[in-house]
């Protein structure tokens, strides 16, 4: 997306090498390593645990990044608006979003209880559990934590979430184990599940809340171009993406026996039917 607005075509202008950690997060310093000895001209990294893992790699070599977590207070940048060092990128602060899907769930199924999936090696783990366990204590509703940072432990937690009769379920957005496996694990456990992963109702899941991720997609692929024109990351500010997204799966709904409300109907900007 950015990245072809400044000019940079791949395959013409500019070559991609692709890495990808398969949801296996103690292989992102290796795989951030093999770039740097490849000297590549820059790295974009997709999440905090990577963004890390690239650090931890390079000083020197620029980072572009997109995250859902503040990222001065995890270490990756000095300020938002002057990152110091070698990374810079795009954050939409996703946890504090943790606590309106709570709210969303809540709304769908007001007298269950409600369970929060979060991924224990992410260290936005704490901040999502204690915004959820906010937003449960004002609604009056029990909330159960389940960890899980594999997809074997995602189905034993869904396993576990059913016999504990909790009907609804907030996954944290470093939980993706594939969109569609997840999707497909909630309906089987005929459980309401809301992710901040745009493609999860898409997928099947009942419901989609965050960011729409082409808006930090487009801000980093613009950072990269820049950034090989010369310009350095500590010179450009940290961005907020702002625009965030409502998708319902009336499907789905249907196989879990729920009714949607007209209100979050009218709120929602994708309906799936």
């Amino acid at each position: 997306m950015g990245l072809a607005e400044t000019g940079y075509v791949e395959g013409r202008s500019l070559a991609l090498e692709y890495r990808h950690a398969r949801n296996q997060a103690d292989r992102l310093p290796s795989l951030a390593a093999d770039l740097v000895q490849r000297k590549v001209a820059a790295i974009f990294t997709s999440g905090t645990p990577a963004t890390l893992a690239a650090q931890g790699a390079t000083r020197t070599i620029p980072i572009i990044f997109r995250v859902g977590i503040d990222p001065v207070a995890v270490g990756i940048v000095a300020s938002l608006a002057h990152p110091g060092g070698n990374a810079t990128g795009a954050t939409t602060i996703d946890t504090e979003l943790t606590a309106k899907r709570v709210e969303l769930i809540h709304e769908v199924l007001p007298r269950a209880h409600i369970a929060l999936v979060v991924n224990p090696t992410s260290p936005a783990t704490a901040v999502q559990t204690s915004e959820a366990q906010m937003a449960a204590g004002v609604l009056g509703c029990q909330l159960l934590v389940a960890n899980a940072s594999n997809f074997g432990q995602l189905e034993s937690a869904f396993a576990d979430i059913a016999q504990q009769a909790a009907r609804g379920v907030v996954l944290s957005n470093d939980i993706n184990f594939g969109l569609v496996r997840m999707a497909t694990l909630a309906r089987r456990y005929g459980i309401a599940a809301v992710s901040g992963l745009y493609g999860f109702a898409a997928a099947g899941g009942l419901m989609s809340y965050g960011e729409d991720q082409r808006e930090s997609w487009r801000i980093a692929g613009r950072y990269i171009g820049r950034i090989l024109k010369g310009e350095k990351p500590a010179d450009l500010p940290v961005q907020q993406a702002t625009r965030l997204g409502l998708v319902l799966n009336l499907k789905t709904a249907k196989a879990l026996g729920l009714t949607i409300s007209e209100t979050l109907l009218a709120t929602a900007d994708e309906v799936i039917q």
